[in-house]
């Protein structure tokens, strides 16, 4: 006797269709999973006879062997249970035989009475399956608000091994459930929090609106409760609208990770890991790869505070993932590749103290300190951060409220959702695909949409020999310009704009001495 049922494992963020095939065999009962299990997987056997028995099936008293394929790729976790035993009861003939399974995916883990508990990584498990052919996916209820997202496949809610049968049989149907759009604003931006808060700091915002624009890395400097760690939770305000597909890849990524709390994620994500993270913790890996906090921040903003602080192995790794958007993991049970296309943004102070060139309180620190506490930043990093701005302390006028309120965040990112509209207006009109950040332009982008003014070429000139710029610094002054100008509605950049770009290279002057 043999049948064959199909479910989904995950590999990195993507699924795999795993066929689960169950062959059995009227000799003395022996239970046995093959198929490179790991060991939840393995332990699918216990949970499986339990289930069977407490939902009112007799267990076959066979000689069972349980194959999941492809054998060459590890199958972990415990959403294979379902497959594994709905394999079973067709084999020794609970469902009939004569019911075509084969254009349907079971995806779920067992309780031992029965019930069916969510597992992680729903949606991409979908995607696979629909792009395997099949039409019917049976999840666990709470997750199928979750598969339902993903078109083209019909999505049911099991609650219980008895149910899924009954359903199978036809005795008792089970509904399926479809995406409600309605109940998904891509707009939305809630949190308490907003850029109205912040009283003062005109420079900074500003820079943080160029840096929303266009996707730029930034860097705060400045003394204890400047503000910088405020301002840098306020940025997730006024960062732009998600699309669709930025809310699917993102709902990949946390779906797999267990961080899943909606059937959907609509606000672009903020992520601030403390400076004890390790380089596992903050690029990804482990003994069975998973995402690491700058694939949980893609789509959105890695906020690092006191950037010094973090260890420089976990610093130094974030430099291809900057120039790359992608990471990739490899460890001898799997070569994964995660997405992490996301805003780098700083916060340190300008010494171990934080009073170094604070003009109301006198710096601590011996000059060899405050050189040690700043080389803890490299070179190669600073570079592939196209904004740094200077934040001093605020005034009595500004911390009394005594100073009118700022704008508030929907204002701000309304401005900032008309620049990157322009700039994809601009990209269709060369004839080039819209979507493309400016702070990652390719090189030949670069050269076709960032030529300035004549007068602002000299300036440009001018910097990149006082600055002693590298040939990146270059480019990511231009690229902050091309920002600039969105901002303002532009298709030239102009001596304003460069001006403005290299007013956010100067820091490296004043405190790396470059």
């Amino acid at each position: 006797m043999l049948s064959r049922i199909y479910s989904a494992g995950v590999l990195g963020i993507e699924g795999f269709e795993v066929t689960v095939e169950c062959s059995a065999w009227d000799r003395l009962p022996k239970f046995d999973l093959v198929g490179l299990p790991d060991t939840a997987v393995k332990e699918a056997k216990g949970r499986v006879r339990s289930a069977c028995e407490n939902s009112g099936f007799l267990f076959p008293s066979l000689e069972i062997m349980i194959n999941l394929a492809p054998a060459n790729i590890k199958k972990e976790g415990s959403a294979f249970d379902l497959a594994i035993i709905v394999a079973m009861l067709q084999c020794d003939g609970t469902i009939p035989r004569s019911i075509d399974l084969s254009d349907k995916c079971f995806i779920g883990e067992l309780s031992l009475s029965g019930e069916v508990r969510p597992v992680g990584g729903i949606l991409p498990m979908t995607v696979s399956a629909r792009d395997s052919g099949r039409r019917e996916i049976y999840v666990p209820e709470e997750n199928a608000g979750e598969a339902a997202v993903v078109d083209g496949i019909a999505v049911f809610p099991v609650k219980s091994l008895r149910q899924l049968v009954n359903h199978i049989k036809g005795v008792e149907p089970i509904l399926p459930i479809r995406f409600d759009e309605s109940k998904f604003d891509l707009t939305s931006h809630t949190g308490g929090v907003d850029f109205a808060d912040v009283r003062g700091q005109l420079k900074a915002k500003r820079a943080l609106e160029i840096a929303a624009a266009g996707g730029h890395n930034l860097l705060m400097i400045g003394p204890p409760g400047a503000g910088k760690s405020m301002l840098a939770k306020r940025l997730a305000t006024i960062l732009p609208d998600m699309t669709f597909d930025e809310a699917v890849e993102t709902t990949k990524i946390h779906s797999v990770t267990g961080l899943l709390r909606t059937n959907l994620v609509t606000e672009r994500p903020f992520r601030s890991p403390h400076h004890t993270v390790s380089p596992v913790g903050m690029i990804g890996g482990g003994a069975n790869p998973r995402p690491g906090e700058i694939s949980l921040a893609n789509n959105g903003v890695l906020f690092l505070d006191e950037l010094p602080e973090f260890s420089k192995v976990v610093t130094e790794a974030l430099r291809q993932p900057l120039e790359d958007g992608v990471v990739t993991v490899t460890r001898a049970a799997a070569k994964v590749t995660y997405p992490a296309s996301f805003m780098l943004v700083c916060a340190m102070n300008p010494c171990k103290c934080g009073y170094f060139g604070d003009p109301t309180h006198k710096c601590r620190c011996a000059p060899g300190a405050i050189s040690k506490y700043l080389e803890r930043v490299s070179g190669p990093l600073l570079d592939r951060i196209d904004i740094e701005i200077e934040l001093p302390a605020v005034t009595y006028n500004e911390i009394s409220g005594r100073t009118a309120p700022g704008e508030p965040s929907a204002v701000i990112r309304e401005r900032v959702n008309n620049a990157r509209r322009f700039t994809d207006d601009r990209l269709r009109r060369g004839g080039d695909k819209p979507g493309v950040l400016n702070a990652r332009m390719s090189t030949d982008l670069l050269r076709k949409y960032c030529t300035p003014t004549e007068e602002g070429s000299n300036l440009m000139r001018e910097a990149f020999e006082s600055l002693g710029l590298s040939a990146r610094g270059h480019d990511r002054v231009l690229r902050v310009a091309r920002t600039i100008a969105d901002l303002d509605g532009m298709e030239q950049i102009n001596e304003d704009h460069i001006a403005e770009a290299i007013m956010y290279r100067s820091l490296d002057r004043k405190y790396w001495k470059k």
